[in-house]
């Protein structure tokens, strides 16, 4: 008998987690995305129990976030508002039940709206927006939902092959209800036809996951002659989780 008892509901506890399926992530050695050549680990992973550092935090609240945080279009402003279309982004933290995990901390960061981010090793031609940081951070609801305005990032150039381009795309940083629920993953647009050709993409193996990664575009969301609305769920683990930024160790 479970020391929990016969009523105990069922499902894992409070701190369990579902094994994830590595079979629907990406390889670790894909040489189309030529940097994993050198990245790849070389030996076999360690698979590792859980212990009480990874069960039980870190813990944030609203105290933790500044008032225009979760508004790219305004946060970094100095001059005027940034060039480029608006966007609202907008949807659920969902954990490996489908239930919504309340309060945890979302981040996200992204290039400016010509394909550039404002860090000091990006040299790509599209000048820099004085008046968009590209970062800011929210807390999902009592609900698990979440949102943020923004300007919708460009594509941009990268030196993997020859003419390599990356689609237009948001990175996000989730931490879920303790540190083994941690996601770093990434947000593909609808209809982008980079997505296809991207060779990042191309190394996940599973296209019901790559949909996972693309937000479709919900009009019901829009504020009429301001900003559209696309809509971006996240599923911290479990059969159906999001995939961790194309890196098998980490999800």
């Amino acid at each position: 008998m479970s020391s929990f008892g016969t009523n105990r509901p069922s499902g894992p506890r409070e701190g369990d987690y579902y094994q994830r399926d590595l079979t629907l992530h990406p390889p670790a050695f894909t040489p189309i995305y030529k940097t994993s050549v050198t990245r790849s680990p070389q030996k076999a992973l360690l698979s590792l129990e859980q212990g009480i550092g990874e069960i039980t935090g870190p813990v944030f609240t609203a105290d933790d976030l500044g008032p225009l945080d979760n508004d790219l279009i305004l946060n970094y402003a100095k001059t005027g508002e940034p060039i480029g279309e608006r966007i609202i982004v907008y949807g659920r933290v969902l954990d490996e039940n489908g239930r919504g995990v309340p309060h945890t901390l979302v981040e996200f960061w992204q290039a400016n709206a010509g394909g550039r981010y404002r860090h000091k090793k990006d040299t790509y031609l599209a000048p820099i927006d004085p008046n968009f940081g590209g970062c800011g951070r929210c807390l999902t609801d009592e609900n698990g939902y979440y949102s943020f305005r923004t300007i919708k990032p460009g594509p941009y150039p990268w030196r993997n092959y020859v003419n390599s381009w990356r689609p237009a795309h948001i990175h996000f940083s989730i931490f879920g209800r303790s540190f083994t629920q941690r996601l770093i993953t990434q947000m593909y647009f609808e209809g982008d036809p980079l997505i296809d050709v991207c060779p990042i993409v191309k190394t996940i193996p599973d296209p019901e996951a790559v949909k996972r990664l693309i937000a479709p575009l919900d009009l019901r969301a829009t504020v009429p002659l301001d900003c559209r609305a696309y809509k971006f769920d996240i599923v911290l683990r479990g059969r159906r989780s999001t995939l961790f930024e194309n890196r098998l160790e980490g999800n």
